[in-house]
């Protein structure tokens, strides 16, 4: 695989850094995406889409990670739209991905109470005539009141739930970054089918996966650039922080961290796009984003000194936001236990 972004990737990352570049408030922000026609990406080209794939979508969710943007972008790409156009037939498409070009948002329920992406989802669904009624709970579903849809993986398979709808109960639970974020109980609920079996659910949980690591290789970029022009820019005894041997070792572990993960997040989503086996390679990058990302970002602060923890300092955004993506792939232990499990069965 060729490492390089291409052409049409380029030229995505350049769009979004330079909207990103404004500082603007998150609901600007997100309009200025939708008028720039990046949330259509992924569409096919009936709906005005240009039909990229999960790594050309990937290319501006890394610049949205870069900047620690808090934006239902993975939310709503990755939990949402690259799945729907995955998974749904046409008909199913052209309702659900009309309004995405003014900004429509999605999300997925990926966790259930002490399970993340679960193999066999607890959420029960039983067919009623042209659609299913769902009971069962989920967790950590990001920005739930604002989604057209939520995608719950059922024991049938995926399927689409409107977050109003009666027998769907929201709560508001805390996240490190103050995304939106809540608690979503099914009783009951009205739901359509988006795509049957334990295959889709697999699928839901690749696609969304490749899209956390794309945001986190962008997270950890960001940020290790940050501390950098910090470093260099801020003196101590006469000499900038940067010319201090143990300043530099610290910084340069960072760097080969963020590489490292840059490298994992890439080959995974070129895996999923590819349609090829990727479970090997996502399950890495996961381990990676639980462990070594929370551990990378503490090195940060370190570096910045008491600057660091000032919640009102970029850095914080960056480090809250790693911790929560750290949370929401299951943690380290849980991630360590998936590549043993690998490990011991080859």
């Amino acid at each position: 695989m060729d490492f390089t972004r291409d052409e049409t990737q380029q030229a995505v990352a350049q769009v979004a850094g330079g909207l990103l570049a404004r500082d603007l408030d998150s609901d600007a922000l997100w309009a200025a995406f939708a008028s720039a026609d990046l949330l259509t990406l992924a569409l096919p080209e009936r709906l005005g889409g240009e039909g990229l794939s999960v790594t050309d979508v990937g290319a501006l969710l890394t610049e949205v990670g870069r900047k620690a943007a808090s934006i239902p972008a993975l939310a709503t790409l990755g939990f949402g739209v690259l799945p729907i156009v995955s998974l749904g037939d046409e008909a199913r498409q052209d309702a659900l991905l009309s309004g995405v070009a003014e900004g429509r948002t999605f999300t997925a329920a990926l966790a259930e109470p002490g399970a993340q992406f679960p193999e066999q989802p607890s959420t029960t669904a039983v067919a009623e005539g042209d659609h299913y009624t769902i009971t069962g709970r989920a967790v950590a579903v990001p920005f739930a009141d604002k989604a057209h849809r939520i995608l719950v993986p059922t024991d049938q398979g995926v399927v689409l739930v409107d977050p109003n709808a009666d027998g769907v109960t929201l709560t508001s639970t805390p996240s490190s970054s103050d995304t939106p974020e809540f608690s979503v109980r099914f009783e009951g609920a009205r739901a359509e089918l988006l795509a049957g079996g334990q295959d889709a659910v697999q699928t839901l949980y690749r696609i969304a996966l490749a899209s956390i690591g794309a945001v986190a290789d962008g997270l950890l970029s960001g940020a290790t650039s940050l501390a950098a022009e910090h470093l260099a820019t801020r003196h101590q005894f006469g000499k900038p922080l940067a010319s201090f041997q143990a300043v530099a070792q610290q910084i340069a572990d960072v760097y080969v961290t963020s590489r490292t993960l840059h490298v994992s997040a890439l080959a995974a989503s070129w895996r999923v796009s590819q349609g090829l086996d990727a479970r090997d390679d996502l399950d890495v990058m996961a381990y990676w984003i639980a462990s070594e990302i929370p551990a990378a970002m503490q090195v940060l602060h370190h570096l910045h000194g008491g600057l660091g923890v000032d919640v009102t300092y970029p850095l914080h955004r960056y480090y809250s936001t790693a911790k929560d993506l750290a949370r929401l792939v299951g943690g380290a232990s849980f991630r360590l236990d998936l590549v043993g499990a690998r490990c011991s069965s080859i």
